[in-house]
């Protein structure tokens, strides 16, 4: 194993640690329990957007607190969900008064950890809602959930959900419209090889050279097949197909396309991924209103790629084009 640590126990803490210098315009960062935070955290009468989840996947989530995204984030252990009394504290440091709403990745751990957190703050009289992101179509169940896993749409989700929060919409209407955007996004993913968790100093399985994993979930767990490797054309086709069927969208429909690496993809191959991802589109009449493209839901130095693909309208263009200061997404501004 060659990393860059220099103890797998302290990782997460020095990441942090480094995180909080790089971005101090913008983060201040709770280590006990570990919690990233707004730095003008709470906004009075703002509803507080939570997220959270195992670390290793970085930027996601801690790097997208900021103004127009996210109030904070739990980073738990790498690939491990945060705990209860983390998300307790990152309700407890936002609230504004408007309430909190948690954003949280459908895996077994992550929901009950945030449900119990949520039940916590409203015995304090926090009102706080939970939506549950499930938009990975490759499997039904995986040893992570029950039900489809939460992947590359929570990003989307994030974003929009967040814009709308910092226009002063409120509680009610960031949750009807966190479940809208729930509803219209869908995702899959591949990779090419397996990463290394610092604890574990192992890959998490093994693929042989012209072999690929086919829905692969975002700690490494099994997909719905494993393949030969083939061309870019055949991959992209191979992820975008069963996204479009399982909505399904329509001719006519306008989306917005995010072609995410895994982590340890260049960017070169993953904008030739995405060209081809527009193409097919294109051919279905499907028009590609908004674009992401980048390492943004990563697993460690996982090398592979996810398409997601969200139906829009024009309330969800409109909060997609909204001001967002973060570290890891920042327009508008």
């Amino acid at each position: 194993m060659k990393k860059i640590i220099n103890d797998p126990a302290t990782v997460v803490v020095d990441a942090l640690r480094g995180m909080a210098l790089a971005h101090a315009d913008l983060l201040e960062v709770q280590y006990d329990p570990a919690v990233v935070l707004r730095a003008d955290a709470p906004v009075s009468r703002k509803v507080a957007v939570i997220s959270g989840g195992g670390s290793g996947h970085e930027p996601l989530h801690g790097g997208f607190v900021g103004r127009g995204m996210l109030d904070a984030a739990c980073p738990g252990a790498v690939f491990t969900s945060p705990t209860p009394d983390q998300v307790a504290a990152a309700v407890a440091r936002t609230d504004g008064g408007a309430g909190a709403l948690l954003i949280v990745k459908n895996y077994t751990g992550d929901v009950l950890n945030f449900e119990t957190a949520g039940e916590l703050a409203a015995a304090d009289g926090v009102d706080v809602r939970t939506v549950v992101i499930d938009d990975d179509v490759a499997v039904k169940d995986s040893l992570y959930t029950a039900g489809r896993r939460g992947v590359g749409g929570t990003v989307l989700l994030e974003k929009i959900v967040g814009a709308a929060a910092e226009r002063g919409v409120d509680l009610d209407g960031c949750e009807a419209l966190a479940r809208r955007v729930v509803g219209q996004v869908r995702s899959m993913g591949l990779a090419l090889t397996a990463c290394t968790v610092p604890h574990a100093g192992e890959p998490s399985f093994t693929l042989a050279d012209d072999e690929m994993e086919l829905g692969i979930g975002i700690h490494g767990e099994p997909g719905r097949r494993r393949v030969a490797v083939g061309s870019a054309d055949e991959m992209v086709r191979a992820l975008l197909d069963p996204v479009l069927e399982d909505l399904p969208f329509e001719e006519g429909d306008r989306v917005l396309l995010f072609t995410n690496s895994m982590g340890g993809t260049p960017l070169i191959e993953l904008y030739l991924a995405h060209g081809i991802a527009e193409r097919l589109l294109a051919e279905r009449g499907i028009v590609v209103a908004r674009r992401l493209v980048g390492p943004y839901v990563t697993s460690l130095e996982m090398q592979g790629m996810s398409l997601t693909v969200l139906k829009l309208d024009d309330e969800m263009v409109e909060l997609w084009d909204a001001p967002v200061h973060t570290p890891a997404l920042r327009w508008g501004v």
